[in-house]
């Protein structure tokens, strides 16, 4: 049974999951404006620079920095893939699909993130879900399929770009709940001054300029709020409750998205929308009625994130005495074996074959 702290650290992470999600369901409507002043490129470009800007003070903050060089091969990799994927491929595929068609609709195809994620983390990266999670993802496609049919938006083509990016975004999603020799911010800071850059660069060229003064700055705090901001709190509920789980509360962004596009840009909301929206909800109440429990293996590892010492994985000792509140080092871990509910978060992504049900945890 999850202990009381257990269950407020939950909360904290869902919290922080759902001011992602909004954040980042304001950015569709938003750039929806500024692409009539912006070629998407630059657009793409201006946005992840602006996200770059917005996690800057908080990098500064940190007493832990370093170059993603120095923090081994594998975080190496791993952001080189998300730059990529999530910085550079998936921002412009989903700008040139909102570019022909509609705020509301591209905002309501968004929820494809959730079910490429889902996908790639059972079949690629080994995360472990149940039959409810499955109903859960399963709800979640149905609802995008509602509205796709019922969004007719820029046809096909618009639709086809859009689930594209959200593979990109997919795969971008799992890199990045996987970093763990810098912190997030670190990693949203790397990732917007490279991919940013990239897109300015190549789309400056195809464009001629970036466009006006306005449409600049104006992007650029976008790119702050809804990439920057948003990234970081997602990579933050990514890490404590898995990929999967933190995408599911994320999938809830287009809806934001379609809010502000019926209030601000004057589009329809209709009785699909309504209906989606309800599956969404009652997919979410099915994930988290989940319980998942087994005896499991922690092998010696070292890494760097947010962690509490009133837990079961963090032992380790201060030279001021063990802290209970957040707080973030690079630390190790010893080799333990316990059985508990969890999650498939960075001390969790273990194979299930070598589950033992028999052996009580030591």
């Amino acid at each position: 049974m999850a202990t009381k702290t257990q269950r407020q650290t939950t909360a904290v992470y869902v919290g922080t999951g759902l001011a992602s999600a909004f954040l980042f369901g304001a950015a569709t409507p938003a750039s929806k404006a500024l692409l009539g002043d912006i070629q998407a490129q630059v657009l793409a470009g201006l946005l992840y620079l602006g996200a770059a800007l917005g996690v800057l003070p908080l990098v500064v903050k940190e007493a832990a920095f370093r170059w993603p060089w120095q923090a081994g091969r594998s975080t190496f990799r791993l952001l080189a893939g998300a730059i990529l994927l999530g910085g550079i491929t998936g921002p412009l595929l989903l700008l040139l699909g909102l570019k022909a068609a509609s705020a509301g609709s591209v905002s309501l195809w968004l929820n494809l993130e959730f079910v490429a994620t889902v996908i790639l983390g059972h079949y690629v990266f080994k995360e472990q879900l149940s039959l409810r999670g499955w109903v859960a993802a399963a709800g979640t496609l149905v609802a995008a399929i509602l509205l796709a049919g019922f969004e007719g938006g820029g046809g096909g083509i618009a639709v086809m770009l859009i689930a594209s990016g959200c593979l990109c975004w997919g795969f971008d999603n799992h890199l990045t709940a996987l970093i763990d020799g810098i912190s997030p911010a670190q990693t949203t800071l790397w990732k917007g001054i490279v991919a940013g850059l990239f897109n300015l660069l190549v789309g400056g060229l195809i464009a001629g300029g970036a466009g006006s003064t306005t449409g600049i700055l104006a992007a650029l705090v976008v790119g702050g709020l809804s990439y920057g901001l948003s990234i970081w709190l997602y990579i933050a509920a990514a890490q404590g409750l898995g990929a999967t789980r933190s995408q599911m509360i994320f999938s809830v962004a287009p809806f934001f998205g379609l809010l502000l596009s019926v209030t601000f840009l004057g589009e329809r909301f209709t009785a699909a929308q309504a209906g989606a929206a309800f599956i969404i909800v009652l997919s979410l109440v099915i994930l988290f009625s989940d319980k998942h429990e087994h005896v499991h293996r922690h092998t010696a590892m070292s890494h760097q994130h947010r962690h509490r010492h009133d837990e079961s994985h963090h032992d380790h000792t201060h030279e001021d005495g063990a802290k209970a509140e957040n707080h973030e080092h690079w630390h190790k871990h010893k080799p333990q074996k316990h059985a508990h509910d969890h999650w498939p978060d960075l001390h969790h992504r273990h194979d299930h074959n070598d589950e033992d049900e028999n052996d009580p945890p030591g």
